[in-house]
């Protein structure tokens, strides 16, 4: 799609003009923003022609004119300049990781809590966990008589835990066997690989005592599959009521932020650091209207996590994205420094 300079600019400022006003975009209105002179007539020109290309809509109820979704992308990819952040827009955002000994299993829910009341906008915030981690240790710690805790320690520092009843009297000698056998079979595998059917084949090799030990076999699986899954949050949902483009259709959205499997297949879809589906490119139909804007967060060397914000497809991306960016590079830095203390 070939556009010449002028209609390239007359595109620029439809898109900042709406994205800053929410209104449609006259041609009176373009004539005082554009920083050279054309007749009338020829921004009309312009427009109809930017028009006839799928670039710009027009609303039944006014003569101005709207980016489509195909404006929105040419904009983003083409035309767009990113705001650089100022010095003091770095010290509001640092000003929101300003606690002390965080917490690592609520920081990221914080995080997401922090951006939605930041930007205004419904903000997911999630963990991705590489093929590389590894359960590390487990450990089987008595609670009762026949109650026990059992902990997985993966190498990437997470720690999950959770309580479990069996029916048989715990010694120290039959504890002591349990976390023998568990770290034997599972300390070293990668998280990933620990599915049903290889909890399953272990026990078999437990004999006539494997129907004890289920229990705890069956724990220590749901461990790994929450570690191998991640951690997952969304916030904000309720900002979106406040854009009046999503009237119609505040209840399918509010039930999408709700929907974990739609929200992961939209922000873990793409490897890049930054990107965007604006529209109707979002795989779920609940966000056509709505852009999504995705970064991904390292600890260490590798992505470990993503964060991103949906809004309405007027946002402001060219100050959003900066914004995002350094607010996922704050995170990663934070939840690289607390997993290195608790490691």
């Amino acid at each position: 799609m070939k556009l010449d300079v002028r209609k390239l600019k007359v595109l620029t400022s439809i898109v900042e003009i709406y994205i800053d006003t929410g209104e449609p975009v006259s041609s009176k209105m373009l004539a005082q923003k554009l920083d050279f002179r054309v007749s009338p007539a020829t921004i009309r020109n312009d427009m109809a022609a930017l028009f006839e290309m799928g670039l710009l809509e027009q609303p039944h109820t006014s003569a101005g004119r709207v980016p489509s979704h195909l404006g929105y992308r040419i904009y983003v990819d083409q035309l767009m300049h990113c705001k650089p952040l100022t010095d003091e827009e770095r010290r509001e955002i640092d000003a929101l990781f300003n606690v002390r000994d965080p917490d690592p299993d609520r920081l990221l829910e914080d995080a997401a809590q922090a951006l939605a009341e930041y930007t205004n906008c419904a903000t997911i915030s999630t963990t991705i966990t590489p093929k590389t981690v590894r359960v590390k240790h487990i450990e089987v710690v008595p609670a009762g008589a026949r109650t026990v805790v059992v902990l997985v320690i993966a190498s990437n520092g997470v720690i999950k835990n959770k309580v479990c009843r069996v029916d048989f009297k715990l010694t120290p000698e039959v504890l002591e066997f349990v976390s023998n056998f568990a770290n034997g079979r599972l300390a070293g595998r990668p998280v990933s690989e620990i599915s049903q059917w290889y909890i399953n084949s272990v026990s078999v090799t437990l004999g006539e005592y494997s129907q004890l030990f289920i229990p705890i076999l069956a724990t220590i699986y749901e461990l790994c599959r929450e570690i191998n899954d991640g951690q997952f949050y969304t916030s904000g949902g309720v900002n979106l009521l406040g854009y009046k483009e999503f009237s119609d259709i505040a209840r399918d959205l509010l039930l999408t932020m709700e929907n974990r499997e739609q929200l992961l297949g939209v922000i873990a879809s793409k490897e890049d650091a930054v990107f965007i589906t604006i529209g109707k490119e979002n795989s779920q139909s609940e966000l056509a209207d709505t852009s999504v804007v995705v970064t991904k967060y390292k600890i260490g060397a590798q992505n470990s996590g993503a964060i991103g914000v949906i809004g309405p497809v007027r946002m402001d991306y060219a100050k959003l994205i900066p914004h995002l960016e350094y607010f996922s590079q704050t995170l990663g830095k934070l939840l690289a420094e607390t997993f290195e203390q608790d490691v």
